[in-house]
């Protein structure tokens, strides 16, 4: 279907905005992602080793949210841009289960009940969104999964190097693609709305992540 300039002025807007946030709330505006991606001591490395544990919790098992976004899809160009995606991110997948395996035992932190209760939330929260029916809500979590990926997958990498496994290229779709289908979904405000909602609860559960990754780095310390 064409679509009239005015609605694809208005999906450019939405794309900004979508970018907009990233740049304000995505992961690597967290201070302990920074830290991740900084200058470590050697007895920091299980910090790195955490992230990718915890990581896994929330992204390693099956269906991915992506997936589960694409159950609920209709819209033909929206079903092939979470197709895409969703492969892609099962290569991310493999990648990350694979790095974990190779990173040995999670590192003993204090707390690990409270731990393991914080990401069986996270991972609801986000299988939720992924699974909403509020038009738009599943797709802006979905472009802000992707696009925030980018930002984890640099610390992956480093872990990678660190304990010695390939790096395999990221696939993901780029942000043109992305601005794209967000252009396609918003066709209205209220498909807006959700595509905002969608985007700030998935890069909330991110910075809550990276909030408890903190917290047991610190514990670790005074262990």
């Amino acid at each position: 279907m064409v679509q009239s300039g005015v609605a694809r002025q208005n999906g450019s807007a939405v794309a900004e905005a979508h970018a907009a946030r990233l740049g304000a709330a995505g992961s690597a505006t967290h201070a302990h992602a920074a830290d991740l991606a900084g200058t470590l001591p050697p007895y920091r490395a299980r910090d790195l080793d955490d992230f990718v544990h915890l990581l896994c919790a929330i992204y390693g098992r099956q269906p991915s949210m992506l997936e589960l976004a694409l159950t609920s899809a209709t819209v033909a160009p929206l079903r092939k841009w979470l197709e895409n995606a969703a492969n892609a991110f099962e290569r991310e997948r493999l990648y990350l289960v694979r790095l974990t395996s190779a990173a040995g035992p999670i590192p003993s932190t204090p707390g690990a009940a409270e731990t393991e209760a914080a990401l069986l939330a996270q991972r609801h929260a986000l299988e939720t969104l992924a699974r909403s029916e509020r038009s738009g809500c599943a797709v802006g979590a979905a472009t802000a999964l992707v696009a925030d990926w980018l930002a984890l997958r640099p610390l992956l990498d480093r872990a990678a190097a660190r304990v010695g496994i390939d790096v395999p290229p990221c696939a993901l779709p780029d942000e043109m693609s992305v601005a794209i289908v967000l252009e396609d979904t918003a066709i209205s405000v209220a498909a807006e709305r959700a595509i905002r909602f969608g985007a700030e609860q998935l890069l909330l559960q991110h910075r809550a992540m990276f909030d408890l990754l903190e917290a047991r780095s610190e514990a670790r310390e005074d262990y």
